[in-house]
């Protein structure tokens, strides 16, 4: 019995070692070295080295003079009672998404209400990125599209010209990584900082 309990016992505190231990320690090792920003979490800071955010995680804009992100339904515990959650937008504690499927009330009504929200008509329809959540509930881009489907209304409530602000957007399209994946995008927060430093009396 002796013979096959320590073998065991051994290969459990090996594996345990290297793989619980040394491989991800060395892994992150390697990837601050090399990939520094990406290693820890692709961080933005303003001038005076304050983080603002991440290139990974969206935040929730509801200014009139912002570009706005994709809907987000994570929550988050109630302050009043912890036995129920409340809505908390692009809480990166708790990444989820609805699970409504589409012949849910609640996810039409949402919809129509966002929809309302941009201005949306039958001949001027909203980009469907801008009404649905992803599955994360923190997806910090949004499709060219639904960018330039927001242009007229930053630049009137900040007073910029239309083609001054679909210039910025222009600027902030990204295209599919290495030419193969993905969709071209458009990361709000960095779109909504350079919407501030060409204009900041926008603000």
């Amino acid at each position: 019995m002796l013979k096959q309990i320590r073998p065991a016992i051994s290969l459990a505190v090996f594996f345990t070692v290297v793989c619980g231990l040394i491989y991800p320690l060395g892994m992150t090792g390697i990837a601050r070295v090399l990939f520094p920003r990406q290693a820890n979490g692709s961080l933005i800071t303003a001038k005076d080295g304050t983080v603002i955010g991440s290139t990974l995680i969206g935040q929730n804009f509801t200014s009139e003079k912002y570009f706005w992100g994709r809907p987000s339904v994570t929550t988050d515990t109630d302050p009043n009672d912890s036995t129920k959650t409340v809505a908390a937008p692009y809480n990166a504690a708790n990444s989820m998404g609805s699970n409504l499927g589409p012949t849910s009330k609640a996810l039409v009504d949402r919809i129509a209400g966002d929809a309302e929200k941009y201005g949306a008509t039958k001949d001027h329809p909203v980009p469907v990125d801008l009404v649905t959540a992803s599955a994360s509930g923190l997806d910090p881009d949004i499709s060219p599209a639904g960018a330039y489907y927001q242009v007229a209304r930053v630049a009137k409530a900040r007073g910029m010209t239309e083609a001054a602000v679909r210039g910025l957007v222009d600027a902030h399209v990204e295209g599919r990584l290495l030419g193969l994946i993905g969709e071209p995008h458009v990361n709000v927060l960095a779109l909504n900082r350079a919407l501030d430093a060409a204009h900041p009396s926008g603000n």
